[in-house]
């Protein structure tokens, strides 16, 4: 019996996917995708989920999409074909709308990169590779790697990266502004689980609208993107986790927030 694609575990408020295809380097197949597709809104609506972690097992984090599954496909016509599925989980994962960590345990590449540049933060091992390489196949980058890559790292870093097909280490990631932290290998799940429960305590509310706005501020003017803020803020003010933060201080104890 195969072993499933992508495995689910729960930590609490935390939730952590894992790519589970080692062999073959969790690079994306049908079978995720369809998996992604069953989890995602399922994580998403679970009021008790607060933090998603996603990660990989074996050497790779995820060395980009299945090549075999991409060129060996025929959807009838009509029908979706593997890219627009994928694009379509990528998205699904981009608009989550709880805080999500990539955590990068391995060579992260290609596909890969793109999925983990949908994450709010990212995270890795210090021996991570990471790098784009869609060029090294003479495939054209479909998930964000020429769109989205220049947007988080320096343009010619990116320009570097998407031309060359060569990887930098995570540490360099991180020097880029990339990577937000770093682990030995052995430390890595322990590491992004306690950042995760670290932001789980946080209040559920603050951090969705946090996200709307910070999310969508680079596609607006300044001005546009304070006025998103002033609209959210009030909003929360009205919320049950406003005044319950506001009354906890008052008290000097622990909040206790339900995300309303």
């Amino acid at each position: 019996m195969n072993e499933a694609p992508l495995t689910l575990e729960s930590f609490g408020p935390v939730a952590r996917l894992t790519l589970n295809r080692p062999k073959a380097m969790n690079a994306l197949n049908l079978a995720t995708l369809d998996a992604f597709e069953r989890l995602l809104p399922e994580l998403a609506a679970r009021e008790e989920t607060r933090v998603l972690i996603l990660t990989g097992s074996g050497p790779a984090f995820c060395a980009g999409a299945d090549l075999k599954e991409v060129v060996g496909q025929t959807p009838q016509p009509g029908e979706p074909d593997f890219l627009d599925r994928a694009r379509a989980v990528l998205e699904m994962l981009a608009s989550f709308p709880k805080p999500v960590i990539a955590s990068l345990n391995g060579v992260t590449m290609a596909g890969g990169l793109e999925l983990a540049m949908c994450a709010d933060l990212i995270v890795a091992a210090e021996t991570a590779q990471i790098g784009d390489a869609h060029a090294n196949f003479g495939v054209y980058p479909g998930g964000g790697g020429a769109a989205v890559l220049p947007r988080l790292v320096p343009l010619p870093t990116a320009m570097y990266l998407l031309f060359t097909g060569k990887t930098l280490t995570a540490t360099e990631m991180k020097s880029l502004g990339l990577v937000c932290e770093l682990h030995a290998a052995d430390q890595l799940a322990e590491a992004t689980l306690a950042l995760a429960q670290l932001i789980a305590s946080k209040s559920p509310a603050a951090l969705r609208r946090m996200k709307e706005v910070a999310r969508s501020s680079a596609d607006k003017t300044r001005a546009d993107a304070l006025l998103h803020e002033q609209v959210m803020l009030r909003a929360h003010q009205r919320s049950a986790d406003f005044q319950e933060g506001l009354k906890a201080f008052a008290e000097k104890r622990a909040p206790r927030f339900t995300g309303r």
